[in-house]
Formats: structure tokens, sequence, C-alpha cells
């Protein structure tokens, strides 16, 4: 399986993956009217490596940015690769240091009628911008919450497994951002009630809801388009609280409700829909979607209810659990379920509960 690198690097604390710059491209193209005269933070980011730091560097004047800060954290086995700096002093053991980039101005300094990396080198040599050592570059640090506090936009791809911290920390001190996580994150209790709050919501998305990361670990994955050199993930989005164009998009419902079609819960009041493409224009009850529903997601056209499990959001009915047990002995007391077409009870993969605000009278 795909997550099989997902999940070893969460077991062992590795989360060096590093983004690449077309899926970068991708996204970004969207929010450029959220960064012009911003400070954009990206606080796990190598400058050495990381393509959000080139993103940004190089669009500076584009994007017309106040101030870019860049952080990386104290032993990052690729620090060093590609981005080649004269550290002066630094030279010795590179690897074992954390820094800050701090770029207000990118000018054509080499003369060569462009600005790229080049410039942004001449630039930090000469002091123009500041680089300058952190004592950890954890972003959890006081010295990095500091950098934190200046930014306007925080925009990175922080670590899988201290997703649940990172965001935490952004909601605490009311940042803009556009992070990468995984879709198992929509399910985390610190993060789904932010989804359904309306503070957080996806954006538009990698290509096939996968994404190949440039990284110092072993591949392990056996999807088919493996990538040498590169990791894959699948299931990987974007998490953001910019607004966005996709977010407003009406879903267009060509589905009508129908008892066959549309079983009810035997645990809790509410119809099940197989697929985002099945949702029925004409029903005005709560349903259970896939997941997949956030990736279109309009808060003006839904209402998200809650998760397909028993919780502080929906109260399933255990009172049936054991009739359903001696029917289906896997079957999990806290998660919603139905009866198929032949009795059998059923319990979906996955779902969210919401609410069509906008039925179609027929």
């Amino acid at each position: 399986m795909a997550n099989k690198n997902l999940n070893a690097a969460k077991t062992a604390k590795k989360d060096e993956f590093y983004t690449q710059m077309s899926d970068i491209e991708r996204e970004l193209q969207h929010y450029w009217q959220h960064f012009r005269g911003k400070t954009i933070l990206c606080n796990c980011d190598d400058p050495y490596e990381s393509n959000f730091f080139k993103y940004f560097a190089l669009r500076f004047n584009q994007l017309g940015l106040k101030k870019l800060i860049c952080t990386c954290y104290n032993g990052s086995p690729v620090q060093g690769n590609e981005l080649l700096i004269d550290w002066g002093d630094f030279t010795e053991q590179p690897k074992k240091i954390a820094y800050k980039v701090e770029i207000t101005e990118v000018r054509d300094m080499n003369g060569d009628g462009a600005v790229d990396l080049s410039d942004v080198q001449y630039l930090l040599q000469n002091d123009k911008n500041v680089l300058s050592i952190l004592k950890t570059g954890d972003f959890r640090d006081p010295e990095c919450i500091e950098l934190l506090k200046q930014a306007d936009v925080v925009v990175t791809n922080p670590p899988f497994s201290l997703f649940r911290e990172y965001i935490a920390q952004l909601i605490e001190y009311e940042k803009k951002f556009l992070i990468v996580g995984h879709q198992n994150a929509i399910h985390y209790k610190e993060v789904f009630p932010l989804l359904k709050k309306g503070l957080v919501w996806l954006g538009y998305g990698f290509k096939g809801g996968a994404a190949h990361f440039t990284s110092p670990y072993e591949d392990i994955a056996t999807a088919g388009d493996h990538r040498k050199g590169m990791i894959r993930v699948s299931g990987v989005h974007w998490f953001t609280n910019l607004d966005h164009q996709k977010r407003h998009e009406e879903l267009d419902l060509v589905c009508r409700y129908s008892p066959e079609d549309y079983p009810t819960y035997y645990n809790y009041d509410a119809i099940d829909v197989s697929s985002v493409s099945a949702i029925p224009c004409d029903y005005s009850g709560k349903m259970g979607v896939p997941d997949s529903i956030l990736g279109c997601y309009n808060p003006d056209q839904f209402e998200i209810i809650g998760l397909g499990r028993d919780g502080d959001d929906i109260n399933v009915d255990r009172s049936v659990y054991e009739k359903i047990k001696l029917l289906n002995p896997n079957s999990r007391p806290s998660h919603i379920g139905y009866y198929d077409k032949s009795g059998h009870p059923k319990e979906p993969y996955s779902r969210i509960i919401i609410r069509n605000k906008h039925p179609k009278k027929l």
C-alpha cells in the first residue's frame, strides 16, 4: 500500500518529505491575492531543499511580498544539498545548524536581467537580507513562535507526525495558512471541529489525490506510478483558511431520492449516500457521504453535521447493537450502519454527515 510510507514515517518520527515545485505552483496560483503586501512564513523549510522557499523567493516581487521568513531545524538530513550558500564560519558542520532566512528585498543583483536563486544567494552574502542561527528551529520553540507572530500567512508542509500540534498552534495565534496534510487528519479531534465550524477547509488538492515527495528515506510504496528517488503518498490534501473560488462553486446534483436507492441507517436518523456524485438534489434530511465531499464542499450549499460515528456531534443508537452483532460479528457499536438489499447489516467505510441547505422541490 502507498500509505506504508506515511505510517512508517509517523512511527519513526521521520518527517522529511519535500514537496515538488509543480505541486506548489499548481496550488498556490489560486491564492496570489492573499500574499500581496504580506509577511510569509515557511517554518518547516530548509532553503537548501525547500521548494516553498524557492517559490516565494523567485516570485518575491511578482507577488508583492513584504517579507519572506524561512526556518529549518537541527539535523536536517538534506541540508546543504541544493542551494549552495557561502556559510563562512558555519561551513564546518552545516548539517547540525538550525537557522532562519529573512528576505525583504530581491533584486537582479548579478545583472543578468532575471531574478533567480543566484540573486538570493548574493543578497544573503552581502547582508541585504538576514541569515542567522536558531536554537532548535522547532516550530514550538519560543524563538520560532516569535517569528510566527510576525507572519501574516504560513505556507509549508509541516511534519506529518506533528500535524495536530502544528495546526492547533496556527489556530491559537489566529494565522492564515496553506499547509499540506494527510486525509487522516480530517478525523482528528483537533481538526474536524475546525472543518465543521468553517475555520478550516480544503484547497484545490493534489492531482489524483496523491503526491510524490523528495525524501531521504527508502521508498516502500507499491503504486504503479512510482517515481525513482521519490516517495508516493496517497490521500494528501492542502488545508487552508484562505478563501478560494472552488470553495464557492455549487456542486451540480442530478440524482433524486428514493428509499430503494438510499438506505436509512438503523442506528441514526440519516440516509447513506455511496458517492458524492450520488447526493440527491431533493433530500432535506441528514445524509452520510464519503469524506471526499470536503474536496468540493460549499458552505453555502451544505451544512456539516458531524462524523459518522458516535461522539460529540451525533448520537448513535446503541440499543440495536446486540441484534446487529448476531448478524454481523464485526460490527462496531459506535458506527453508523444500514441494511443492504439482502437484509444484511453493513457499515460504510467512512462517512461525514451533512445536510443540503437548499434541496430542490420536485
